[in-house]
């Protein structure tokens, strides 16, 4: 049985995880040189080559031959959450009118060079929903959506037409998601100076 997923899971540290648990590096084969992949490891058994220290398939090959690769990534703004109450209060509603504020998005997650084409959009980002489809259509396949209503754009935007790199929708809201915890921790720090 093949499993098509793409998981990828954010840590203030992911070497912390990784110094607990048994994992291999996934490889970048197609690559010159072959390298191990900047974020993807596998937690069961695979393929490997010892004197690299990595899977000795390449992670798309070895996703073809159903095995299944986790993505850990590193985001730094975790560093700053104290725990898991905390990143719940940061998961909140946040101050939507900061991204009018150009040095506000200027240090702001996904979105510190996109203050200019976020004017160019007839309607407020104001919501999570509206902040993944703003955050899907600055990627090369869906730009041709910059500038129309969220209401048009939510008709095609999750559509993969294979024309160049897409958002999945899953990840386009995760992103978005991360997006408010870090305007809600800016907020907090903004609070305590």
């Amino acid at each position: 049985m093949s499993i098509q997923s793409d998981i990828d899971i954010d840590f203030g540290d992911r070497t912390k995880l990784l110094k607990l648990i048994k994992h291999v590096p996934a490889a970048m084969r197609e690559v010159d040189p072959m390298k191990k992949h900047p974020t993807g490891v596998y937690i069961t058994d695979v393929p490997y080559d010892p004197i690299n220290d990595m899977c000795n398939l390449d992670y798309k090959e070895a996703d073809q031959r159903g095995f299944f690769k986790l993505d850990l990534l590193n985001v730094n703004i975790y560093k700053a959450v104290t725990d898991e109450l905390h990143l719940i209060s940061l998961m909140c509603e946040p101050n939507w009118e900061r991204l009018k504020e150009r040095n506000f998005v200027s240090v702001l997650l996904h979105l510190n060079k996109q203050f200019d084409l976020m004017q160019k959009m007839p309607e407020p980002i104001d919501s999570i929903p509206r902040l993944a489809m703003f955050l899907a259509i600055i990627r090369p396949a869906k730009r041709n959506l910059i500038g129309q209503t969220y209401k048009e754009i939510s008709k095609t935007v999750w559509i993969d037409n294979n024309t160049g790199y897409t958002f999945k929708k899953s990840h386009a809201v995760a992103y978005a998601q991360l997006v408010v915890v870090h305007m809600n921790l800016l907020e907090e720090q903004d609070e305590r100076i």
